[in-house]
């Protein structure tokens, strides 16, 4: 009991330091016409599409702007929020009556406006979608992978022996669908579905004039297999080294791509996840820790992953040691071949942060609806859930979605329910290696201290 409340402190503690470096928020009542902002070095296009996402509105920009909002204010009507968070940028708003209304934003003409800001939610369902003519299979041991695929007419593409799932690859759609149908009635398959794809997650944008520093965080001596001091399989795009302190809490990374290669210039999505899971074990653990982090790269140069990527990427993890799994990632596919993958790990008493997704709907995300995974969403301040978030059942935690990392000498910000997940994770382990609690008291407490507000 002395863990739990220990670890309660902690969280009580952490959730303001979290909020404090997640200053960005709109909130845009369109019912009574008013807007409150709090926004610092937001880069004009995630601000637009915030502000389509929120209103509903087309919005039309001009090409090659690039200013950044800095306001605070409440209860402004639209108009005036306008000229704050655009600043000395044009724009012109169009009611219409049977479609969308339209604002175009603009520094020469307002026919100067011609790209499309897409909103970041739809508020509507995701589709899944699949990789063309391809099925993973998992079969039992002992099956002839090759021979079940010569008799469907498929090649195999792919093939794990391990996990006994391959990858098969059909004509068309329609010999897809009709092995799909046949395998589902083999005695031999023990799962199958489609190879789904998992879209880029969200790009980290720079900050101007930000001051702040990346966490200071020492690391403790500490024997390989220390359950106290776990090791984190962050499934993500490519890591990037600092070049500072922070790069000692790195093991080598794996890839389960070919085509995939680390970010050269900028940030990419998994340093940011790095950090910001660093972030939080920093202030949860009070500044020092024997935590490692093993970066598993499943996102090619293509900027999307698909299910056989992921499923590698978690046995890959688990393959290096890792016993918790930071997973910032999320698509609509239901897939019975992944689910059997982290299930296993899962039965290993492995612990598992997923991405509940931002939409926001209350349709499932997967893999955060799989049971048994921990699904995380965002919040906007404390206590609010963010516009973009997922809201469904299947979500059990609410964190930040906002989160400030440094790299190359420059501040980055990336927002969503991926740096949710990530402070989530670094929540826990960060717990976990001051009191060395038991997973299921340390799970069952941040669903009292960080629960998922109503809808």
């Amino acid at each position: 009991m002395r863990r739990v409340k220990t670890f309660l402190l902690l969280a009580v503690l952490l959730l303001p330091a979290l909020f404090g470096r997640a200053a960005n928020s709109i909130v845009w009542d369109a019912k009574n016409n008013t807007v409150s902002a709090d926004v610092r070095g937001e880069a004009l296009w995630p601000l637009l599409e915030d502000i389509a996402h929120q209103t509903g509105w087309h919005i039309f920009v001009e090409p090659g702007l690039n200013q950044k909002a800095d306001a605070k204010f409440s209860q402004l009507n639209s108009g005036e929020a306008l000229k704050k968070l655009l600043g000395d940028l044009n724009f012109a708003y169009v009611p219409k009556t049977n479609e969308a209304n339209q604002l175009y934003v603009f520094a020469t003409t307002l026919r100067a406006a011609t790209m499309r800001v897409s909103a970041v939610a739809t508020n509507q369902p995701a589709v899944a979608k699949h990789v063309a003519n391809e099925l993973i299979v998992k079969v039992k041991p002992g099956t002839d992978i090759d021979a079940l695929a010569k008799s469907l007419g498929a090649k195999v593409t792919g093939r794990n022996d391990k996990l006994g799932i391959y990858r098969l690859q059909f004509a068309d759609a329609a010999a897809t669908d009709a092995a799909l149908a046949s395998l589902q009635n083999n005695p031999a398959v023990t799962a199958v579905d489609y190879n789904y794809i998992y879209d880029a997650p969200p790009t980290p944008q720079a900050l101007a004039n930000a001051t702040g520093a990346a966490p200071k965080l020492t690391l403790d001596a500490t024997t390989p297999g220390d359950p106290c001091n776990p090791v984190i399989g962050l499934i993500d795009t490519a890591v990037q080294p600092s070049g500072g302190a922070l790069d000692q809490f790195m093991l080598p990374p794996v890839s389960v791509v070919s085509d995939g290669s680390p970010t050269t210039s900028g940030i990419s999505h998994g340093t940011a996840m790095y950090q910001t899971i660093l972030n939080a074990v920093s202030q949860s653990s009070g500044g020092h820790t024997g935590v490692k982090i093993l970066p598993v790269q499943v996102f090619g140069s293509s900027e999307s992953a698909t299910t056989w990527n992921v499923a590698l990427g978690v046995q890959a993890a688990v393959d290096g040691g890792a016993t918790v799994l930071n997973m910032s990632l999320g698509g609509a596919g239901d897939s019975a071949v992944l689910t059997d993958v982290i299930q296993q790990a899962l039965a290993k008493g492995i612990v598992v942060f997923a991405a509940a997704g931002n939409m926001p709907v209350s349709t499932p995300t997967y893999p955060a609806a799989i049971p048994g995974v921990n699904s995380v969403t965002a919040l906007s301040s404390p206590g609010q859930l963010a516009s973009y978030a997922n809201y469904g059942s299947f979500s059990s935690l609410a964190l930040p979605g906002t989160s400030i990392v440094y790299q190359g000498g420059q501040a980055w910000v990336v927002q969503g329910t991926s740096p949710a997940t990530a402070y989530a994770t670094g929540v826990a382990v960060g717990t976990k290696s001051v009191n060395c609690a038991g997973w299921s008291q340390i799970e069952s407490a941040m669903q009292q201290k960080f629960p998922v507000p109503a809808k």
